[in-house]
């Protein structure tokens, strides 16, 4: 299949459909897009996923620098087991380590080695080239618009969670 063939087949006149539609479009979108951008972002970079690209840039804009795996799934929206999965295999791979918390030994926080941060150093231009192609020919009004949709459904989908 082309991508051409691809693209249409999720192609609707947004001009004519109704907001059920409309809505409809975006839910199925939403994990195409998905779907597409796990592909793009995966053959980026041959020692990482970008679903390890998630867990790790989420322990970088954390303010702790250094999360539990139930803090990690609760921010990245996944279950404990899934992230313990990929835990082990970064871990293993040398990308992160367990350490002991510094005021309860019971609990393990998951830290970036350096090995990590210098891959990640590495990888700057590559991850700011593709993000600028990806957003290639939207406006700043776009971008705007996009950020306030899915601020909005974040919300909704947090309080569809309680």
């Amino acid at each position: 299949m082309q991508n051409n063939d691809r693209k249409n087949l999720i192609e609707i006149d947004l001009h004519k459909a109704d907001p059920l539609q409309k809505k409809a479009y975006i839910f199925g979108t939403l994990f195409v897009l998905a779907n597409r951008l796990q592909a793009l972002g995966d053959a980026l970079d041959d020692k990482i996923t970008l679903k390890q690209w998630l867990f790790i840039t989420v322990i970088v804009k954390s303010e702790k620098q250094a999360l539990t795996i139930t803090e990690l799934a609760q921010l990245i929206g996944t279950s404990r087991q899934n992230v313990k999965k990929m835990a082990a295999i970064l871990e293993k791979d040398g990308f992160i380590t367990f350490e002991k918390d510094s005021s309860d030994a019971r609990i393990l926080r998951v830290a970036l080695t350096e090995k990590c941060k210098n891959h990640f150093a590495k990888r700057g231009d590559l991850e700011i080239d593709f993000i600028t192609k990806l957003f290639e020919g939207m406006d700043n009004d776009t971008l705007d618009k996009i950020a306030e949709g899915f601020g909005i459904l974040m919300k909704n989908i947090s309080e569809m969670e309680k």
